[in-house]
């Protein structure tokens, strides 16, 4: 291997890395369960997965998606980057009798066989993965000709993509050629994705969430539970002045969409069959 290779490589696992650490800080299985569960259930049925199907779930987390898959008959396999998230799902899961298999795998190189899956499904994960054409085709590669696909994202103008612009500034420079996460929550850019390789259908919902009495409730429980919100808190630990300045532009940003104990967040759906 060439140095200039070699020094690639390195740099590309060194970017896994720090990706797969960033989701086990904090708790983020408090997010998946206190703040977002209906998402997973409203993914599976917007896909409309049957029993006996093989699906695939990508970056899985602990299974918000990939249980309530299961429960419908299917076989599913939960992958995700951080092995943290897979154990907590695996716990969660281990009296079941649910067909869940836990594995470690990259959303930008999936160690699946070409149409292997009948489904494959991803909620506010795949978004996530920093190169986002390789994640696309690797979504599309490993479902069958006929198969589905089903995708629940963030949207850039919505309560969780408007807490990334906020979180932007503050936060570490992304690796070179990466592409913001809530891209994939634009109708626009998933079309530029996976339009030519999947028919696709969209729709925009509002998840409605009663967890947080104030916007202070809302910043502090992402301080403490939410991975790229305490990455960006490290970065900036030792500005006083920043970490206040953040702390300010999150609490206002909660009452800002907070009615009473109500926070809705918008998120695109989009679900599809393979050509």
């Amino acid at each position: 291997m060439s140095t200039i290779a070699a020094a690639v490589t390195t740099s590309a696992s060194e970017i896994k890395a720090k990706h797969a650490a960033m989701w086990a800080l904090g708790d983020y299985p408090a997010v998946a369960h206190e703040v977002i569960p209906a998402t997973g259930p409203r993914l599976v049925e917007a896909v409309d997965i049957q029993a006996g199907e093989r699906v695939l779930d990508i970056a899985a987390g602990d299974g918000n998606a990939s249980v309530p898959a299961a429960e419908r008959g299917a076989s599913v396999v939960a992958s995700d980057l951080t092995p943290e998230l897979l154990e907590a799902g695996r716990a969660r899961s281990a009296d079941s009798g649910l067909d869940i298999t836990w594995q470690a795998a990259d959303a930008e190189a999936l160690p699946f066989r070409t149409h292997e899956f009948d489904v494959a499904i991803s909620c506010v994960g795949i978004m996530f993965a920093p190169f986002h054409e390789a994640a696309a085709r690797e979504l599309v590669r490993v479902v069958r000709p006929g198969g589905r696909i089903g995708l629940l994202a963030w949207t850039p103008e919505g309560f969780i993509g408007e807490m990334f612009t906020i979180m932007k500034p503050f936060a570490p420079a992304p690796p070179p050629g990466a592409q913001p996460a809530v891209l994939w929550g634009s109708e626009a850019h998933v079309r530029e994705l996976l339009g030519a390789r999947v028919e696709l259908t969209f729709r925009k919902e509002l998840l409605d969430v009663r967890r947080f009495g104030s916007g202070a409730d809302f910043r502090d429980f992402f301080k403490r539970t939410y991975g790229p919100t305490i990455v960006t808190y490290r970065g900036i630990a030792d500005q006083p002045e920043r970490v206040a300045e953040l702390d300010r532009e999150l609490e206002a940003l909660g009452e800002r969409y907070r009615d009473g104990d109500l926070v809705q967040l918008e998120y695109l759906l989009t679900t599809g069959t393979v050509r």
